[in-house]
């Protein structure tokens, strides 16, 4: 291989128009990317079904003396920390099709056996061996999508996946709220909340057959000639549908040839990038994960009873879904890193509106809003720092600095439980203000260019 072929894949994928087909791949993948989202949704979800069978204990009563359910939000951000950090890299070795397959039927199968479970260790335990999976499949999707769309729709192809796989939010909301105060068929309501992600077992060879390798990846593989043919298909099936020619392409810069390492990462010049990501990652994750996995216990702060709380989630849930098609306008207009920063002064601003709301409709009306900025914040980090690098090290280097938000929802599960026991919901806002605090001075000091630019122009 030379970089000049390998320049040239990713050439003639930025200059193809977008199409149906890209939509469709996209679709697919995101199709995949709601199982894990709603596995994640569970963390919040089933709480107090746990509780209410008497599995979890009210308050702190579980291990260490902490609440069961800070303990299972702690459990499941562990792990997903250990799939980030040390999983990721099998992306780069092994392809973003392969791992996607892999990972995707390694949590459904997790999730169905801890639904089985009748103790809270042995609960946390499957919780655990599941969010590995998880963790791995989030970093794969993102380099996968980053890496086959063309340059001048990745930020709109990010919003549709974004809007795609949060309709997981209200599903999972809904299915709480209509099955964790009953026992259908006997059996408890929140073992069939659980059980849904099996049906992603169903789906996932048929993605698979539909979805082509990155070409990119191929590309940086050495493996030249199955690159040119998945771009020489891409381009017929674009050609198609178009029905005219497709643009000359435009050569950008070409990405060193060679195998990449964590350490590359670790020195110049992605140095800079890498502890701006952590750091962002890192205080990200304490508004996003502050408000989604605490959302029925800080509507019940509020006032909300046990079915309320479980609805309020419900229709603040429904939401997510829709808050990225409003991005999709922005999402190639608008600087990346400013996208995020909005979206995380937006968090912090209606966060802290939220904890003065009692009524029914208030709390909704800012749960929403929250929900919305939340969402931006979602979609502009992702899509973010999976432009920041090379594709040689695209896979580990989104584990590694995306990890780090996975330690911080280890410890502020603690946090959150602590500040709403000691200071109410303002305390839990006030505190996830601070932190969005620290992803504007970050971002906004430390974070280069992406919109518009070719990945090779990008890792440069």
């Amino acid at each position: 291989m030379t970089t000049t072929e390998a320049a040239a894949i990713g050439a003639r994928l930025d200059r193809l128009p977008a199409s149906r087909y890209f939509w469709k791949l996209i679709a697919l993948l995101s199709l995949g990317a709601f199982f894990e989202l709603y596995d994640l949704g569970l963390t919040a979800a089933i709480s107090p079904g746990l509780i209410r069978s008497g599995i979890f204990h009210a308050g702190a009563k579980g291990f260490f003396g902490m609440t069961d359910q800070a303990t299972f939000a702690a459990v499941t951000f562990l792990a997903l920390f250990i799939g980030t950090m040390l999983f990721s890299p099998i992306a780069d070795r092994y392809g973003r099709r392969a791992i996607f397959t892999f990972s995707l039927l390694w949590y459904a199968a997790a999730t169905i056996l801890m639904a089985l479970q009748n103790t809270a260790f042995r609960i946390d335990f499957w919780r655990f061996i599941a969010s590995i999976g998880i963790g791995v499949e989030l970093v794969t999707i993102d380099s996968y999508i980053a890496e086959l769309v063309p340059k001048h729709i990745r930020g709109r192809a990010f919003g549709i996946n974004q809007c795609l796989q949060f309709t997981s939010v209200p599903a999972v909301a809904l299915s709480s709220w209509l099955l964790l105060p009953i026992k259908p068929f006997g059996m408890e309501g929140w073992r069939w909340v659980a059980l849904f992600p099996s049906i992603a077992a169903i789906f996932v060879w048929w993605i698979r057959r539909q979805v082509p390798e990155s070409p990119r990846w191929l590309a940086q593989q050495g493996r030249i000639e199955e690159a040119q043919e998945v771009v020489a298909a891409m381009e017929a099936r674009v050609r198609t549908e178009l029905g005219r020619p497709l643009p000359d392409p435009v050569y950008a810069a070409q990405e060193a040839d060679h195998r990449g390492s964590l350490s590359e990462i670790l020195r110049p010049p992605f140095l800079r990038r890498t502890i701006m990501l952590a750091t962002m990652n890192f205080f990200q994750a304490i508004g996003f994960y502050g408000f989604n996995n605490w959302a029925p216990t800080l509507m019940a702060s509020q006032g909300a009873s046990f079915v309320k709380s479980l609805q309020y989630t419900f229709i603040v849930g429904c939401i997510f879904p829709f808050s990225p098609l409003v991005f999709i306008f922005i999402a190639d207009k608008i600087e990346r890193k400013w996208q995020v920063i909005i979206g995380a002064l937006s968090v912090a601003v209606f966060g802290l509106l939220f904890s003065f709301q009692f009524t029914a409709l208030r709390l909704i009306v800012f749960g929403g809003l929250l929900t919305i900025s939340n969402g931006l914040l979602s979609y502009g980090y992702h899509t973010y720092q999976s432009e920041l690098y090379p594709t040689r090290v695209r896979a580990r280097a989104i584990g590694f600095v995306y990890s780090f938000s996975r330690l911080s929802t280890v410890l502020s599960s603690f946090m959150i439980a602590f500040f709403l026991e000691k200071f109410g919901t303002f305390g839990v806002f006030a505190f996830i203000a601070v932190a969005m605090l620290m992803v504007t001075l970050t971002v906004g000091i430390f974070g280069p260019r992406t919109s518009g630019l070719a990945l090779e122009e990008i890792s440069q």
